[in-house]
Parts: structure tokens; sequence; C-alpha cells
């Protein structure tokens, strides 16, 4: 597993062994960051990125080495959020970032009262843990740390579907690569009258 693009190009990230911690693959974190980057790599610069059930921290680690200027890793395993600060520490990543040990809930409402608001909402629970898409996604939809400029992204099973919509909250677009998908959600803007 490597970092894709930006500062930290081609360099390594270690991962857990065993099947707890599934990375992102390569090639779906490339996928993602050309949709999000748009044929414009300056278009993460200064980014606020919220990397939920993060494993490894590739995703915002990859946000960081493209620009990002702050990522929440939120993860409730110490193993996992031990590994992600090796892998920060080994790229010489020492500012930027807020590594939370926490379980998602607990820690969406801790950055909402500090006032967080994110660019970017990146989301990957374990395939077998299916109500957490909803609960996290339902969460998101009424909370103060997403916006109509922010962008949240699912990364699920191909065969399986988080949902088209929560709340304000709707499904913009869905990309598969292999057996993964990732949906793209963004909040949509209410008229009154």
């Amino acid at each position: 597993m490597r970092v894709i693009s930006g500062l930290y190009r081609r360099r390594l990230l270690k991962s857990l062994p065993g099947m707890d911690v599934r990375p992102t693959a390569d090639r779906l974190r490339e996928t993602l960051f050309n949709v999000l980057c748009a044929g414009n790599p300056e278009a993460l610069a200064e980014s606020v990125w919220l990397d939920l059930y993060a494993g490894t921290g590739a995703v915002g680690i990859e946000a960081l080495s493209r620009g990002a200027r702050m990522v929440y890793f939120l993860e409730s395993s110490k193993a996992a959020t031990d590994l992600i600060a090796e892998n920060l520490k080994s790229l010489g990543i020492g500012s930027g970032f807020r590594i939370l040990k926490a379980e998602v809930g607990n820690g969406l409402e801790q950055l909402e009262g500090s006032g967080v608001t994110a660019d970017f909402v990146f989301l990957d629970p374990p395939y077998r843990a299916q109500d957490e898409y909803q609960r996290t996604l339902a969460g998101l939809a009424k909370s103060e740390l997403v916006n109509a400029k922010s962008v949240v992204i699912a990364e699920h099973e191909k065969r399986s579907d988080p949902g088209e919509a929560f709340q304000t909250m709707t499904r913009s677009r869905k990309i598969a690569q292999g057996d993964a998908a990732l949906s793209f959600y963004r909040q949509i803007a209410l008229t009154i009258g």
C-alpha cells in the first residue's frame, strides 16, 4: 500500500495483519481522488477532512499529501490508531492532523462540539457492519460537521447499498470498481414556499 500522489507520492504505508483492517485499495483511492480533483490538482488545497473508521489512515494521509490543511482520523481500535500515528511519523508528518480513538458517533460529537466543519468526509466501516453506514450517514445528515459544500463519501461493497438519501443528504454519484464501490453524498438545498 502506498501514497498515490502529492508530496508523499510513492511512499509506502503499513497495514495490520489479518482482516480486521481492510485498507482502501490503491486503485480505488486513486479513483476517489481523481473524482474529487476533477483535473484540478489544487482542488484539495487547504481542505478539512474527516477520515472515519480510519484503519491505516491511508485516505486521510493521501489527502494530506495532496494539500489538505487538516485531517481528523476517527478510529476505535488502539492498534489502528497506533498504526496511523506510525504511518504519519514514517512520512515525517508532524502537524495538520488529529487522531481520535473513539467510536465514530462519540468522535463526531466531540468534533461538532469544537466547531469543526468538514469539506470532505470519508467513511469506510467494516463491510460486515452494514448498520454503521446508515447510522453514520444519518448522523452526518443532521450534523453541523457538514454543509452544502461538503462531500461525504462512503466506501462499501458493490453488492450492498448504504442508501440513496438521509434527511437532506442525497447520493449524487456511485462508482463501482472491482468488488468495492464509492457513494458520494451532498446536502440538498431546501426551498421554502
